[in-house]
Protein backbone atom coordinates (compact mmCIF):
# COMPACT_ATOMS: atom_id res chain seq x y z
CA UNK A 1 0.00 0.00 0.00
CA UNK A 2 1.48 3.38 -0.69
CA UNK A 3 -0.15 6.21 1.14
CA UNK A 4 -0.32 10.23 -1.12
CA UNK A 5 -0.38 13.20 1.25
CA UNK A 6 -1.68 16.91 -0.62
CA UNK A 7 -1.19 19.44 1.65
CA UNK A 8 -3.41 22.38 1.28
CA UNK A 9 -5.76 24.10 3.90
CA UNK A 10 -9.41 23.36 4.36
CA UNK A 11 -12.79 25.44 3.24
CA UNK A 12 -13.65 26.87 -0.05
CA UNK A 13 -12.35 29.88 0.35
CA UNK A 14 -8.33 28.73 0.16
CA UNK A 15 -9.67 26.17 -3.10
CA UNK A 16 -7.89 27.49 -5.96
CA UNK A 17 -5.35 29.28 -3.57
CA UNK A 18 -1.22 28.78 -4.67
CA UNK A 19 -1.08 27.03 -1.08
CA UNK A 20 -3.70 24.53 -1.83
CA UNK A 21 -2.19 22.54 -5.15
CA UNK A 22 -1.35 19.40 -3.05
CA UNK A 23 -4.98 19.58 -2.53
CA UNK A 24 -5.76 20.00 -6.16
CA UNK A 25 -3.14 17.57 -7.85
CA UNK A 26 -4.76 14.68 -5.56
CA UNK A 27 -8.17 15.97 -6.20
CA UNK A 28 -6.75 15.19 -10.09
CA UNK A 29 -5.44 11.74 -9.32
CA UNK A 30 -8.43 10.81 -7.51
CA UNK A 31 -10.90 11.44 -10.47
CA UNK A 32 -8.24 9.86 -12.86
CA UNK A 33 -9.09 6.92 -10.52
CA UNK A 34 -12.29 7.12 -9.53
CA UNK A 35 -11.32 7.62 -5.99
CA UNK A 36 -13.71 9.22 -3.67
CA UNK A 37 -12.81 10.89 -0.50
CA UNK A 38 -14.48 9.82 2.42
CA UNK A 39 -15.74 11.15 6.17
CA UNK A 40 -12.57 12.57 7.89
CA UNK A 41 -10.35 10.24 10.02
CA UNK A 42 -7.12 10.70 11.25
CA UNK A 43 -7.72 14.52 10.66
CA UNK A 44 -7.76 14.05 7.48
CA UNK A 45 -10.34 13.25 4.31
CA UNK A 46 -8.88 9.66 2.79
CA UNK A 47 -9.68 8.44 -0.43
CA UNK A 48 -8.76 4.51 -0.93
CA UNK A 49 -8.33 2.97 -4.32
CA UNK A 50 -6.37 1.04 -6.72
CA UNK A 51 -3.79 2.27 -9.50
CA UNK A 52 -2.74 -0.13 -11.75
CA UNK A 53 -2.92 -2.65 -9.18
CA UNK A 54 -1.37 -0.97 -6.25
CA UNK A 55 -3.44 -0.22 -3.00
CA UNK A 56 -2.91 3.47 -2.45
CA UNK A 57 -4.60 6.11 -0.14
CA UNK A 58 -5.02 9.44 -0.81
CA UNK A 59 -4.67 11.87 2.34
CA UNK A 60 -5.73 15.70 2.63
CA UNK A 61 -4.96 16.98 6.14
CA UNK A 62 -7.96 19.13 7.57
CA UNK A 63 -5.44 20.13 9.97
CA UNK A 64 -4.68 23.62 7.73
CA UNK A 65 -1.25 23.38 6.61
CA UNK A 66 1.02 24.61 9.45
CA UNK A 67 -0.30 21.18 11.29
CA UNK A 68 0.04 18.77 8.35
CA UNK A 69 2.52 16.65 10.49
CA UNK A 70 -0.26 15.87 13.12
CA UNK A 71 -2.54 14.02 10.11
CA UNK A 72 0.55 12.70 8.83
CA UNK A 73 1.29 11.30 12.19
CA UNK A 74 -2.08 9.93 12.85
CA UNK A 75 -2.24 8.37 9.92
CA UNK A 76 0.92 6.72 10.37
CA UNK A 77 0.41 5.52 13.86
CA UNK A 78 -3.16 4.28 13.59
CA UNK A 79 -2.32 2.23 10.27
CA UNK A 80 1.29 1.58 10.56
CA UNK A 81 2.21 3.18 7.79
CA UNK A 82 5.80 2.74 6.84
CA UNK A 83 7.70 6.48 5.50
CA UNK A 84 9.18 4.58 2.68
CA UNK A 85 5.93 4.42 1.29
CA UNK A 86 4.60 8.01 1.55
CA UNK A 87 4.70 10.86 -0.89
CA UNK A 88 3.66 14.14 0.03
CA UNK A 89 2.70 16.77 -2.72
CA UNK A 90 3.24 20.53 -1.78
CA UNK A 91 3.48 24.14 -3.26
CA UNK A 92 7.35 25.33 -3.22
CA UNK A 93 8.02 28.92 -3.94
CA UNK A 94 11.34 28.41 -5.06
CA UNK A 95 10.08 26.39 -8.12
CA UNK A 96 8.87 28.33 -11.26
CA UNK A 97 5.14 27.79 -11.66
CA UNK A 98 4.05 24.91 -14.22
CA UNK A 99 7.28 23.32 -13.15
CA UNK A 100 8.03 20.04 -10.47
CA UNK A 101 10.73 18.92 -8.52
CA UNK A 102 11.21 15.48 -6.75
CA UNK A 103 13.14 15.04 -3.45
CA UNK A 104 13.72 11.70 -0.90
CA UNK A 105 15.18 13.99 1.55
CA UNK A 106 15.85 17.48 2.74
CA UNK A 107 14.98 20.21 5.15
CA UNK A 108 11.84 22.10 5.16
CA UNK A 109 12.97 24.73 3.35
CA UNK A 110 10.69 27.22 5.06
CA UNK A 111 7.88 25.28 4.33
CA UNK A 112 5.38 24.99 7.45
CA UNK A 113 3.61 21.89 6.09
CA UNK A 114 6.66 20.25 6.01
CA UNK A 115 8.34 21.79 8.52
CA UNK A 116 5.32 20.18 10.26
CA UNK A 117 5.38 16.49 9.13
CA UNK A 118 9.56 16.52 9.77
CA UNK A 119 8.63 17.19 13.25
CA UNK A 120 5.71 14.80 13.94
CA UNK A 121 7.41 11.90 12.01
CA UNK A 122 11.48 12.84 13.09
CA UNK A 123 12.72 12.31 9.98
CA UNK A 124 13.75 14.76 6.70
CA UNK A 125 13.35 11.19 4.57
CA UNK A 126 10.67 11.05 2.77
CA UNK A 127 9.25 11.07 -1.02
CA UNK A 128 8.50 14.88 -1.95
CA UNK A 129 7.00 16.34 -5.39
CA UNK A 130 7.56 19.87 -5.58
CA UNK A 131 4.82 21.84 -7.23
CA UNK A 132 6.04 25.31 -8.51
CA UNK A 133 4.06 27.89 -7.48
CA UNK A 134 7.43 31.14 -7.82
CA UNK A 135 8.01 33.62 -5.69
CA UNK A 136 5.90 36.79 -5.72
CA UNK A 137 7.39 40.12 -6.57
CA UNK A 138 9.16 42.03 -4.39
CA UNK A 139 7.31 44.06 -1.89
CA UNK A 140 4.14 41.25 -2.06
CA UNK A 141 3.87 39.49 1.71
CA UNK A 142 4.23 35.75 1.35
CA UNK A 143 1.41 34.62 3.44
CA UNK A 144 -0.33 36.86 1.25
CA UNK A 145 1.01 35.63 -2.23
CA UNK A 146 0.62 31.73 -1.24
CA UNK A 147 -2.97 32.27 -0.12
CA UNK A 148 -3.76 34.19 -3.28
CA UNK A 149 -4.85 32.49 -6.82
CA UNK A 150 -2.71 31.84 -9.82
CA UNK A 151 -3.16 34.67 -12.37
CA UNK A 152 -5.11 33.71 -15.73
CA UNK A 153 -1.89 33.75 -17.50
CA UNK A 154 -0.45 30.68 -15.06
CA UNK A 155 -3.43 28.35 -15.74
CA UNK A 156 -2.59 26.19 -18.03
CA UNK A 157 1.54 26.19 -16.56
CA UNK A 158 -0.54 24.83 -13.34
CA UNK A 159 -2.82 22.21 -14.97
CA UNK A 160 0.06 20.68 -16.91
CA UNK A 161 1.91 20.81 -13.69
CA UNK A 162 -0.87 19.03 -11.84
CA UNK A 163 -0.87 16.35 -14.40
CA UNK A 164 2.63 15.62 -14.77
CA UNK A 165 2.36 15.15 -10.53
CA UNK A 166 0.44 12.77 -10.77
CA UNK A 167 1.72 10.99 -13.75
CA UNK A 168 4.94 11.25 -11.03
CA UNK A 169 2.90 9.52 -8.34
CA UNK A 170 1.58 6.72 -10.90
CA UNK A 171 5.23 6.01 -11.92
CA UNK A 172 5.85 5.65 -8.58
CA UNK A 173 3.86 2.94 -7.85
CA UNK A 174 5.79 0.69 -10.03
CA UNK A 175 9.68 2.27 -9.67
CA UNK A 176 11.66 3.23 -6.68
CA UNK A 177 12.03 6.51 -6.14
CA UNK A 178 15.46 7.53 -7.51
CA UNK A 179 13.79 6.39 -10.59
CA UNK A 180 10.89 8.65 -10.75
CA UNK A 181 13.45 11.86 -9.95
CA UNK A 182 15.11 10.96 -12.93
CA UNK A 183 12.29 10.91 -15.30
CA UNK A 184 10.03 13.69 -13.68
CA UNK A 185 12.71 16.09 -12.19
CA UNK A 186 12.62 19.31 -14.09
CA UNK A 187 9.42 18.78 -15.48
Amino acid sequence: MKWIVGLGNPGSSYDKTRHNIGFMALDTLAARHNISFGPSKCKALIGEGNIGGTKVVLIKPMTYMNLSGESVRAYMDYYKAPLEDLVVVYDDLDTLVGKIRLRYQGSAGGHNGIKSIIQHTGTQTFNRIRMGISRPEPGFAIVDYVLSSFAKKEKAYVQEMIDQSCNAVEFSLDHNFEQTMAKFNGL
